[in-house]
C-alpha cells in the first residue's frame, strides 16, 4: 500500500518515518494485519537509505506495533486505542454553511430491519433475480465494452430508448428516447428539475401530507414552499396559490395515503397549469404495482400544452442500491435539463445503464414486475383483510389499490396514542412508520403507514398479531 510519510527536517529521517507510521496506527489508518511496505520501496519513494526506514521498522516492532515475518515482510500487530481522539480543528475561523442548510433538517434516523419489517417504500431484495442480473452486468465490464470516452450527460442510448419504450407500453407515456433524461434515482430528477426552473423566492407546491425529500430540496434551491392539502380524491387543486410556478404531486398512488387523483382532479390541474403557466412533476413512484381498478392514466399522457415532467424510478421495480431513474420532460426544457445533469455530475454508471437496457428489452423487467406484482398483491390483500377484521376499534384503513404500503388512521386523533403504538410495537419487533411523520406541519393526522415490500407474506400475520397486541396493550393503558 502506498503510505504517505512527511519528512519535515533534513535530520532523525528515521524517527519522523517511525512517528509517521506509529500515528496511522494508533489513529486506526492502519489496521491489525496490514502489511507495511517493503523496506526497499519505502526508502526509493522518501529518497533515504534502506538502514534508516529498516530501523524506524526495528524501533515498531520492540514496541510491539508490527510483526516482523522473514521473507513475507512487516505487519501491522497493534491496535488503535479503544477511543482515538477526534483530530482537532484546523486553526483559524469557524467555516459555516449557509443559514439554510442549519435549518434545514438532516436525514431522517433510518429505522433499520425489524423482525417484522413494515417499513414503507421497501422492494423485497429476495425477489430479486441476482443471478440474471449478474448475466447482464458482467457483458458490460468487458474491454471490448467499455470505453475510456465519458458518455452522454442525458444517459446511454440504448437505455433512453428502452425506458421510453417500457413507459409508452406500462404507462402509456408518449415518449422517444430523446424526451429521456437518466438519472441518479428519482431524487437527483427534481434536483435537476429544480435547479434549471428555480430562481430564489420561486413558489413550489408540494402534498401535504407528502413524501418530504423533494420539498426539502427546493427549500434548498431557495423556493419558498407551500403545502397544499391533500384528501380522498387527491391534491385539492383550488387551494392552489396562483403565484405557484411548480407543482409536485404523486396523482397514481399518494404518498403516503396511498390514494389516487381523481379524473376531475387531474383535469383540473392541468387548467390550472396551462392557466398560470405553471409545471406539473409528476411523481409515478410505484405505480408498477397496481392491484385492482381501470389502469389510471398519467397526468403526462393527458397533458396537452407541454407542461407535465414525468419522473419515475427503479428504486421500488428493482432495487434502491441500483440508483438509477429517469425524466421525460417537454422539449423547450431539454437542454437546460441536459446542461444540469452534466454540470451535476455528467452521467449515470455506464455499465449499469446499458445492462439495464439488456434487462428490458430481453423481456427480464416486466417478468420480474409480473412476479413482484402478484406477490404483492398478496401482502396488500392480507394486511388489508386483517385491519378491517382485527383492528376496527381502532383504526380505518384508507383505501388504496396499488403501490407498496397502504396507510391507516387512528379513529382516535390522539398524537400520543400514535406515538405510544409505534414505540410499544418497536418493542415487540414491529418496525413501521407513523402517518403524523409525514405532515410538515400541525395538526398532524394520526395514523400507521404499513409498508409490505420487505416483510415475507409469511411473517405478516404475526406480525399483525404484535401490532394488534400492542395497540391493545396501550388503550388499556390509556
Amino acid at each position: 500500500m502506498d503510505l504517505h510519510i512527511d519528512l519535515k527536517r533534513r535530520r532523525d529521517r528515521a524517527g519522523q518515518i517511525y512517528r509517521g507510521v506509529r500515528a496511522a496506527i494508533l489513529d486506526g489508518r492502519l489496521r491489525r494485519g496490514d502489511r507495511l511496505p517493503p523496506t526497499r520501496e519505502m526508502a526509493q519513494r522518501l529518497e533515504v537509505s534502506r538502514n534508516t526506514v529498516a530501523a524506524a521498522y526495528e524501533w515498531l516492532i520492540a514496541e510491539g506495533l508490527v510483526s516482523g515475518q522473514a521473507g513475507a515482510g512487516s505487519f501491522v500487530q497493534g491496535e488503535p486505542p479503544p477511543a482515538s481522539p477526534r483530530r482537532r480543528a484546523k486553526a483559524g475561523a469557524l467555516l459555516q454553511s449557509r443559514a439554510l442548510w442549519r435549518e434545514l433538517p438532516g436525514p431522517r434516523e433510518r429505522l433499520g430491519p425489524s423482525a417484522y419489517d413494515f417499513r414503507a417504500g421497501m422492494p423485497d431484495a429476495q425477489l430479486f433475480p441476482f443471478e440474471t442480473w449478474r448475466r447482464f452486468s458482467a457483458r458490460q465490464l468487458r474491454a471490448a465494452v467499455l470505453s475510456a470516452e465519458y458518455g452522454e450527460p442525458a444517459g446511454h442510448p440504448t437505455l433512453r430508448a428502452a425506458v421510453a419504450r417500457h413507459i409508452g407500453l406500462a404507462r402509456g407515456v408518449q415518449a422517444d428516447a430523446e424526451d429521456v433524461i437518466i438519472t441518479h434515482g428519482a431524487q437527483q430528477a427534481f434536483d435537476l428539475i429544480g435547479r434549471v426552473l428555480i430562481d430564489p423566492g420561486t413558489c413550489v407546491v408540494v402534498e401535504e401530507p407528502g413524501y418530504p425529500p423533494p420539498g426539502l430540496l427546493f427549500q434548498s434551491l431557495g423556493a419558498r414552499v407551500v403545502r397544499v392539502p391533500v384528501d380522498a380524491e387527491g391534491l385539492d387543486v383550488s387551494a392552489l396559490p396562483s403565484e405557484a410556478r411548480l407543482v409536485y404531486v404523486t396523482p397514481s398512488h399518494q404518498f403516503p395515503l396511498g390514494v389516487a387523483m381523481s379524473p376531475a382532479r387531474r383535469t383540473a390541474l392541468l387548467a390550472w397549469a396551462e392557466q398560470r403557466n405553471a409545471v406539473v412533476i409528476e411523481d409515478d413512484y410505484d405505480s408498477e404495482f397496481r392491484f385492482g381498478g381501470r389502469p389510471l392514466e398519467t397526468l403526462h399522457s393527458l397533458d396537452r400544452s407541454g407542461r407535465v415532467i414525468y419522473v419515475g424510478s427503479f428504486s421500488k421495480v428493482m432495487l434502491p442500491a441500483l440508483r438509477l431513474g429517469y425524466l421525460v420532460a417537454p422539449p423547450a426544457l431539454q437542454p437546460a435539463l441536459r446542461a444540469a445533469k452534466h454540470l451535476s455530475d455528467w452521467h449515470c454508471q455506464w455499465p449499469e445503464q446499458a445492462a439495464l437496457a439488456r434487462f428490458i428489452d430481453e423481456g427480464q423487467l416486466a417478468r420480474h414486475i409480473r412476479k413482484m406484482r402478484r406477490e404483492y398483491e398478496a401482502r396488500h390483500e392480507r394486511i388489508h383483510h386483517t385491519l378491517l377484521r382485527d383492528f376496527d376499534p381502532w383504526l380505518e384503513p384508507v383505501p388504496s389499490v396499488a403501490g407498496l404500503h397502504l396507510s391507516a388512521t387512528f379513529k382516535d386523533t390522539s398524537a400520543k396514542l400514535e406515538r405510544e403504538v409505534v414505540a410499544r410495537a418497536k418493542v415487540a419487533g414491529v418496525g413501521l412508520h407513523p402517518l403524523s411523520g409525514f405532515y410538515a406541519h400541525r395538526p398532524a393526522r394520526p395514523g400507521l403507514v404499513l409498508g409490505y415490500g420487505a416483510i415475507a407474506t409469511h411473517r405478516i400475520d404475526e406480525g399483525l398479531r404484535r401490532l394488534r397486541a400492542s395497540l391493545s396493550a396501550v388503550t388499556r393503558g390509556a
